[in-house]
């Protein structure tokens, strides 16, 4: 058999786990066109993908968290090529995130844009995101909270659910206290050192218990 044919026999069987099955053909397409590696690695709590340009003999390469939902997988995996095609375009002459990614992700979303796709509630976030991309899907709360209803752990809780003073957990161990709101973010103050950081509305937490926890 043809190595490229047996290769994209390959990648469409492990994408069936994490993508919309609508959705593997081209994705498998993609990684022997673009001739990229996709590695799916362990929860990051500081990113859900990352793009890395061929340097020595590493070719292209992607990662993603392989505990987001199909959707969100996507999503991020189409923001992280468009970064590789914006490299192929001009190297590293534009911003990351600037004109040029944009159009490039506006472009690469195109085939998936459909409610055949996408429920939805999640279709209808994601054509509002498209208009003016951020550096993250993390940024857009809405289509966040969105993709969020998608999640196989229905026991998560957000920051914004919390009542103002409530003591939580992030990142299993830092223990803060829930201020109040500033535009889009919440003031939250670290027990520990007393230094106030902003936390997006979404951010995954833990009731803290005294009994079970220590400052």
């Amino acid at each position: 058999m043809d190595p490229r044919a047996v290769q994209y026999q390959r990648n469409s069987e492990i994408l069936k786990k994490y993508l919309p099955e609508e959705t593997v053909i081209l994705i498998s397409e993609w990684i022997i066109e673009f001739d990229f590696k996709l590695k799916i690695t362990k929860e990051r709590k500081t990113r859900l993908g990352d793009y890395t340009s061929p340097r020595g003999d590493l070719n292209h390469t992607i990662t993603i968290n392989y505990n987001l939902n199909k959707y969100a997988f996507l999503i991020t995996l189409v923001h992280e090529v468009a970064h590789l095609v914006t490299f192929n375009e001009h190297k590293n002459t534009v911003n990351p995130h600037g004109t040029e990614w944009k159009r490039n992700f506006q472009k690469l979303m195109q085939p998936f844009l459909t409610p055949d796709i996408f429920p939805l509630e999640v279709f209808a976030a994601l054509r509002k995101y498209l208009q003016n991309p951020a550096a993250s899907s993390c940024s857009d709360i809405h289509l966040l909270r969105t993709l969020k209803l998608h999640d196989e752990d229905t026991s998560t809780i957000f920051l914004e659910h919390l009542p103002i003073h409530t003591v939580f957990l992030y990142n299993g161990s830092r223990v803060f206290k829930k201020g109040e709101r500033i535009r889009k973010r919440y003031k939250c103050i670290e027990i520990k050192s007393g230094v106030v950081f902003l936390f997006n509305p979404i951010t995954e937490v833990e009731i803290f218990d005294a009994q079970i926890h220590s400052v």
